[in-house]
Formats: C-alpha cells, sequence, structure tokens
C-alpha cells in the first residue's frame, strides 16, 4: 500500500482520514489524518504517526503520554479516500485519558480485551493469579470447568433465574476463554469457524 494509491483529489487539504480501531476489542478508539509524511513513518516505524491540522506538524500518538498505538493492520475504504488502522493502543487513546475519544460504554469489546488478559497470563504466569492456577492444572481441569458452569448455567436457566443465569453464563464465558487459549485458539477462530458455517 501506497500513499500515492489513495484517492484524495476531493480532499481539500489533501490530508488523509484515518480512523483507529483497537485490534483487540474492536473498539473505535479516534480519527485523525495523514499526509504522505505521516503515513510513511507509520509504515516505516510501525507506530501510528499523524498529521496536526491544528499544528501543521507531525505528531506520533504517545509521543508525549507514551500511550504508542502498535499498528496491526491498515486497510483502505472501498472508495480509497480513507484509512482504517488496527492498532494496539500502550494506554488510553483519548487526551482526555479515556479509552477512546468516543463515549462509548467502557463494557464495548470487553470480551475480547479479557481475552487479551487471559493470554497475558498464560505468558508471564503471575504467582496468585486464579487464571495462572487454571492453566497450572492443565486442559482436564479447565474443562472441568467449563462443563461445571455449563451445567449451572443451563440450571438457571431453566429455573428462570435471570440474575443467576448472567452471573454463571458469565462464570461460563471466562472458563470457555481460557479453555480456549489452552487449546490455541482465540475468538478470531471460532468466529472464522462460525463465519464459513453461515449460509
Amino acid at each position: 500500500m501506497n500513499f500515492s494509491d489513495f484517492n484524495l483529489s476531493k480532499n481539500s487539504d489533501a490530508l488523509l482520514p484515518v480512523v483507529v480501531q483497537d485490534s483487540a476489542t474492536l473498539k473505535v478508539l479516534m480519527v485523525a489524518y495523514m499526509n504522505r509524511e505521516a503515513f510513511e513513518k507509520t509504515v516505516a516505524t510501525g507506530k501510528a504517526t499523524f498529521y496536526s491540522r491544528s499544528r501543521a506538524e507531525l505528531w506520533t500518538k504517545g509521543e508525549t503520554s507514551g500511550n504508542f498505538i502498535e499498528v496491526v493492520a491498515m486497510y483502505p475504504d472501498c472508495d480509497n479516500d480513507t484509512l482504517l488502522l488496527m492498532g494496539r493502543p500502550a494506554g488510553p487513546a483519548c487526551h482526555r485519558g479515556t479509552q477512546s475519544c468516543f463515549d462509548t460504554p467502557d463494557s464495548e469489546g470487553f470480551i475480547r480485551r479479557l481475552q487479551a488478559v487471559v493470554q497475558q497470563r498464560h505468558r508471564e504466569m503471575p504467582e496468585g493469579s486464579y487464571t495462572t492456577h487454571l492453566f497450572n492444572k492443565g486442559v482436564n481441569k479447565i474443562a472441568q470447568k467449563v462443563g461445571e458452569e455449563a451445567v449451572e448455567t443451563v440450571i438457571e436457566a431453566i429455573d428462570n433465574n435471570k440474575e443467576r443465569y448472567l452471573y454463571e453464563a458469565s462464570d461460563l464465558i471466562y472458563h470457555l476463554l481460557v479453555l480456549n487459549e489452552q487449546m490455541g485458539f482465540t475468538l478470531a477462530d471460532i468466529e472464522a469457524e462460525l463465519a464459513s458455517r453461515h449460509k
């Protein structure tokens, strides 16, 4: 992908609008702009760099706050005049200290954020963590917990206890994320499998 591939003839400032999305949670974080130099620096460094219209200069997200955004993937839109940048934020994306510049619910995309925590626990295996305890016990224990939580979820559904159902279903999802990580899969793998079945 080259900057010259973009169709910016209709943009009076010849700047490329960029929508930034968290690659883990899929939450939209911010909108910014790139000129050729910002685009090329982003590609070269792997860190999201933009052009400030108010200051008329380049800025790498996180250069003052430390909250860099590591680029995971970039996709042009269908008209080739906007860019979707998917990245891993090192901290809040907004200058207000919030996760996003958009005031969407914090719970949005939380299952994917939880998956990232489970993956981190698996890599680092910190002492005192329940997730570490499960990984130490191995696949049999993790699978057993998934089975137990599934049964408890079914019981609460049959009893029409909505509050307890929600609690047990949440436990089930958490333990399934741990089992998924133990088995070497991600939510994206499950999505791909489900998509392949969708007719």
